[in-house]
């Protein structure tokens, strides 16, 4: 069999796409520093429900948000900003990820916070239209996605680092059937995306005290992407002799986080694209599930707080919407305020939140009627604020 023209084809996708990665090594390369948002007049924050649930979630941490920073909306120095057009239908109909008007809203706000979207899976019968968020952390260039998980009983204080624009999600749906029985897909790695989460994620333990990072790799299968990302990561590790560097396998990670000895040890894991994925998600479970989990996406000139988890569209389907879990959006408000330069009120949101979900707990969300709805438990979080 003659696949010569097959080939050729191929090779000329292949070629657009790294010609694509290569533009974006130079623009990180010219990139400045983060943005200082105390020179800011006036800071803009965002908000974009999403579709399925995310609208009601989104709602909920929207009000607690307004409450805890109603002094700096009254003095004109904070702008919520509603964006309401990330829903499937409009993306569909504009068959864009992002549509251009809803980027252009999302560019002219410092920081967003975003509820879960949709995204079409193959044999769904929709348009094959790239994952919202993973387009929107490549066209603001969210690069480090860092996900808190806690739970003080068992000795769990993990933050995850996974890196957020590269590796298997780099090129999202650009993959392509080279023949009816070969298909490709890409994984990513740079030198200048490796190194700027690994500096982020150490400068993270240094500050906050940590004495251990683990990176994740499969390197010693996929030698050359993971392999290096993982010597990337280890030159950083050298500027930082007070800390610990240790390395795991992402398959025996997974299952050392279900060991109750050794997961004890564990306190800044970082990773590449999908194995933080996956891992992250693992890790949420023993916060009570990936919905009391939120999650922050950083750049240095916008920043995205959001859920973890998807946008269930069979709770809405069902008639559950109200009873949605507003934990993980309220635990992506804690990391919005800390970035922002709000610690101390970071630090109350985080305390009301630790009293209603792991200490007083007079209400449970179960997702059904049997629970509460999102709008109780969020008045349960805003009278626990009142009180501290």
């Amino acid at each position: 069999m003659d696949y010569t023209k097959e080939l050729d084809i191929a090779c000329e996708k292949f070629r657009r796409i790294m010609e694509g990665q290569l533009r974006r090594v130079e623009e990180m390369k010219a990139q400045g520093d983060f943005i200082d948002y105390g020179s800011l007049e006036k800071l803009r924050i965002g908000v974009c429900g999403g579709d399925g649930i995310g609208p009601v979630i989104t709602r909920e941490a929207e009000r607690v948000l307004r409450a805890i920073l109603s002094d700096e909306v009254a003095a004109g120095k904070v702008e919520f900003v509603p964006i309401d057009g990330l829903t499937l239908e409009h993306r569909i109909e504009a068959m864009q990820a992002i549509p251009d008007d809803v980027m252009a809203q999302l560019k002219s706000c410092q920081v967003i916070l975003k509820g879960p979207t949709t995204t079409p899976q193959k044999g769904s019968g929709m348009p094959n239209i790239e994952s919202a968020n993973v387009a929107m952390r490549k066209a603001l260039d969210l690069f480090a996605n860092i996900r808190p998980v806690k739970v003080p009983a068992e000795g769990i204080h993990w933050t995850i680092f996974r890196e957020n624009t590269e590796g298997g999600y780099a090129v999202g749906n650009s993959g392509f059937n080279v023949t009816d029985d070969l298909a490709m897909d890409f994984v990513v790695t740079t030198k200048q995306g490796s190194e700027r989460i690994a500096r982020i994620a150490y400068d993270y333990a240094r500050r906050n005290g940590f004495t251990r990072v683990s990176l994740v790799t499969k390197a010693n299968i996929v030698k050359t992407t993971d392999g290096n990302f993982l010597e990337d990561c280890h030159r950083v590790a050298a500027l930082y002799p007070e800390i610990t560097t240790d390395e795991w396998y992402a398959d025996i990670m997974t299952a050392k986080l279900v060991d109750e000895k050794r997961r004890r040890d564990f306190q800044v894991l970082l990773l590449p694209n999908l194995y933080g994925d996956i891992i992250s998600d693992e890790a949420a479970e023993f916060q009570g599930g990936v919905g009391t989990a939120g999650c922050a996406n950083i750049g240095k000139k916008y920043a995205m707080f959001e859920a973890i988890h998807g946008s269930a569209p069979r709770m809405v389907a069902e008639g559950r919407g109200k009873y949605a879990d507003p934990c993980s959006m309220l635990r992506a408000c804690v990391m919005l305020l800390s970035h922002i330069g709000k610690q101390e009120k970071a630090d109350r949101l985080e305390r009301a939140l630790d009293i209603c979900c792991f200490e007083e707990r007079r209400l449970t969300i179960t997702g059904r009627d049997t629970g509460a709805t999102c709008e109780a438990f969020g008045n349960y979080v805003m009278e626990t604020l009142a009180r501290l």
